[in-house]
């Protein structure tokens, strides 16, 4: 890939991104949905008739537009075209409904929310408790509603952008919820930029590479790593608005992809199907898995032909923090997170801002060598911000390891670490025996206040139990015990029905942490159960 022309500030905006390559690659193929293709040239014109639309409708500079509806080319449109007018945009997760949803929206205080058929009703339920703008439906016709639709015969002309600077916030992601209230993450131009023009090297973009994405738009790396990463590089971007283990294949070879993302558990379902003769009949050539074991990235990438498989390691204050590129038959450290990027410095800091020694474990903290390129901060929360920040270093709540190489590893999240008689004991490392059970569905473990010392915490687990299976919290103890150092044993055990989850699928431990010790807990140190050292 040629290095990226966006190199003046006044170029690092996603709308000057994108009348850039709508001037050099009009004709260049952008986004492909099925059988439907848009232009880079027909893009931005579709892009400036949204703009002129959302502009009637009173949206203007700073203004927020919640975005409830499902992935799909629209969907693109309207990110861009808001972006095109200096307002923000906000994602709304479309498993959310009820309070989740209602709350996440009023705390966008949006000045327009659009969202479209297949979610209007889950709208309606909780319309009396909304206190946003005006509702536009992407498709649908409903009485005294616009429709995103109408702005099709507005002017193409471009909008004013001179005044739209490369730090100011294009976008507020909220975060899942899992140790507290969400927050909502204010992103600039420049930290989208930045974070595609990072994933185009570490994907080795080529001129003629497609870019897969079956990921939803609400979450970030769809827009990071496929659609922002593919507009900064002038490539195209093939959408769908859902992953399928199916059809995941089959769609690679109908778009021609080359590169796409997984994240979750989306790459091990296609692991665990059953093996095909064409598996490696595709021409995906390089893509990101996280997380992926380390030692199946090299039959992994035999089986269904890959060249290449890269990690990343950030979160939604930080889209990319460090990386690294494995490639099968080249011997790798397993579980190296990899080394920080240039335009980044990191420590892992002690409680008092210290730098711990190497192979102890800190806090991952960071601090930019450039402006803009981690977050602006939590959108109307600045006691969040501040507490964010040890003078100039984020702390990202991320506790990790640094050896002698200076390659980084992960422990656990800060919350979820425990420090138990001396120890520091990972919670991740504890869930990960216990989940090994075979009765054990699903498990998570968090720490307790211990009555002795006020500075240690007792390890409580939560299991739930696969159907029809039963358990005995000794025998759980003891399998743990038998598989694990003493120390990871958890005093208490508690079988529930269910765990609280978000929407998004992770565990709300501040609830589990608030309930504590219940009638229903297993407490290893009333019992006759014995340690085994």
């Amino acid at each position: 890939m040629q290095e990226t022309p966006f190199v003046n500030p006044g170029d690092r905006t996603v709308g000057a991104v994108l009348r850039y390559q709508a001037g050099t690659r009009p004709d260049r193929v952008f986004l492909k949905e099925a059988d439907r293709v848009l232009t880079f040239g027909a893009c931005n014109k579709a892009v400036n008739r949204v703009a002129a639309g959302l502009r009637e409708m009173g949206v203007g500079a700073g203004d927020r537009v919640a975005i409830f509806m499902q992935s799909r080319i629209e969907y693109i449109l309207l990110v861009l075209a808001i972006n095109k007018l200096g307002a923000v945009w906000v994602p709304i997760n479309t498993d959310y409904k009820g309070h989740w949803l209602s709350d996440t929206i009023n705390g966008s205080k949006p000045r327009l929310l659009v969202t479209d058929p297949e979610f209007f009703t889950r709208i309606q339920e909780v319309d009396a408790e909304l206190t946003c703008g005006e509702i536009l439906l992407a498709g649908g016709r409903v009485a005294g509603r616009r429709d995103l639709a109408e702005f099709a015969t507005y002017s193409a002309e471009e909008p004013d952008t001179t005044f739209i600077r490369p730090g100011d916030t294009a976008a507020i992601l909220w975060t899942s919820g899992t140790t507290g209230k969400p927050k909502g993450v204010m992103q600039s131009h420049n930290a989208w930029i930045r974070t595609a023009e990072i994933g185009n090297i570490a994907f080795e973009t080529r001129d003629d590479d497609v870019v897969y994405n079956c990921l939803p738009l609400y979450n970030s790396a769809a827009w990071s790593a496929n659609v922002i990463r593919a507009l900064v590089a002038g490539i195209s971007c093939a959408l769908d608005g859902r992953f399928s283990v199916n059809r995941f294949w089959d769609r690679i070879r109908f778009y021609g992809a080359t590169q796409t993302i997984s994240v979750g558990a989306g790459h091990m379902f296609l692991w665990n199907q059953p093996p095909q003769d064409n598996d490696a009949d595709n021409p995906l050539r390089i893509a990101t898995m996280v997380p992926i074991p380390h030692d199946l990235i090299d039959p992994f990438c035999t089986r269904f032909g890959i060249e290449a498989l890269t990690q990343g390691f950030g979160q939604s204050e930080i889209m990319a923090l460090m990386g690294k590129t494995n490639r099968p038959g080249i011997a790798a450290k397993p579980h190296v997170l990899g080394k920080p990027h240039d335009d980044l410095e990191v420590k892992l800091l002690d409680d008092t801002g210290k730098e711990v020694a190497i192979g102890e474990v800190g806090e991952f903290c960071v601090r930019p060598r450039r402006e803009n390129i981690i977050f602006n901060g939590y959108f109307e929360n600045p006691d969040a911000t501040k507490n964010a920040f040890f003078g100039d270093w984020y702390r990202m709540g991320d506790l990790g390891k640094r050896d002698a190489d200076n390659d980084y590893y992960f422990v656990d999240r800060k919350k979820d670490f425990i420090r138990y008689k001396g120890r520091n004991v990972s919670s991740f490392e504890v869930e990960s025996v216990a989940g090994k059970h075979p009765a054990v569905a699903a498990a998570t473990v968090f720490g307790l206040p211990s009555a002795e010392l006020e500075s240690e915490s007792e390890i409580k687990l939560n299991i739930v139990l696969k159907p029809g299976a039963s358990l005995a919290p000794e025998t759980l103890a003891r399998f743990i015990n038998d598989n694990a150092p003493y120390f990871l044993v958890p005093r208490y055990i508690e079988i529930c029905a269910e765990l609280p989850y978000t929407p998004t699928g992770k565990v709300e431990k501040y609830k589990l942490r608030s309930l504590g010790v219940t009638s229903a807990t297993w407490d290893r140190l009333a019992s006759d159960f014995v340690l085994v050292r």
